[in-house]
């Protein structure tokens, strides 16, 4: 038996992987700057936090990397509405990718920071600048420049993961595929069109991040912590 494709059936639902692109794409925007924010944070309260917060996030971060995504998505969707928080199919989704790649970006940027030579923190603490700003303008780009591949690997392997969004009915890339292959019984078709979709997808997001990086990370614009400068000048005066 010769197998006949027909990729002329997929085309006919044009308008329905469009919509599971976009809806990826949505996904992947906001679980993914959310997410990297939320990373960063929890590098901070790792590292350089009250002593309070540490034992909280290692907790959230060891429960996340531990517990599968399929179970952090079932749980948000299915347990939340049971002590009455009732969120949509795309809000469960879009918590379950934060919280995700939040936990596993505190661990790469927490190791970012943990690069950091200790005499490059102390030089700036004793410039009177408080724990945090030295986390914000001495840590912060040079961990980010030492982690910005793994971060970015992380960030695309969370895009790849949304297509486990479609069990709870977000109508992502996946969905889309199942519902074609529902309709016109072509799967093979079908879901080979959605992994080059992927494919594609992927490349083209971690061109996007390099860029990212290379604009915004790895480029070193000439500001100084206000309270330096103001230090610095009373120094000279």
């Amino acid at each position: 038996m010769i197998y006949q494709f027909d990729f002329s059936s997929i085309l006919e639902y044009a308008k329905v992987l469009e919509r599971g692109v976009l809806m990826t794409i949505r996904l992947i925007v906001i679980g993914g700057v959310a997410g990297v924010a939320l990373g960063i944070f929890g590098a901070w309260a790792r590292t350089q936090g009250p002593r309070w917060l540490k034992p909280t996030i290692s907790a959230y971060v060891e429960l996340i990397r531990n517990t599968p995504f399929l179970v952090q998505l079932f749980f948000i969707f299915f347990g939340l509405p049971s002590i009455g928080v009732t969120i949509t199919e795309l809000q469960a989704a879009i918590i379950a990718m934060v919280i995700n790649l939040g936990a596993y970006s505190t661990e790469i940027i927490r190791a970012g920071v943990s690069a950091i030579a200790r005499g490059q923190i102390e030089a700036a603490l004793s410039l009177s600048m408080t724990r945090l700003q030295v986390f914000r303008y001495v840590i912060l780009r040079p961990a980010l420049q030492k982690v910005w591949p793994a971060l970015s690997s992380q960030i695309v392997i969370v895009m790849l993961g949304s297509s486990i969004c479609s069990q709870i009915s977000v109508e992502e890339l996946s969905f889309a595929a199942n519902f074609i292959q529902s309709r016109n019984f072509r799967a093979f078709e079908a879901y080979l069109v959605t992994t080059l979709i992927y494919l594609i997808m992927a490349i083209l997001l971690r061109q996007i991040l390099h860029y990212i990086g290379r604009r915004f990370v790895f480029h070193r614009p000439s500001i100084v912590a206000p309270k330096s400068i103001a230090i610095l000048k009373g120094g000279q005066a």
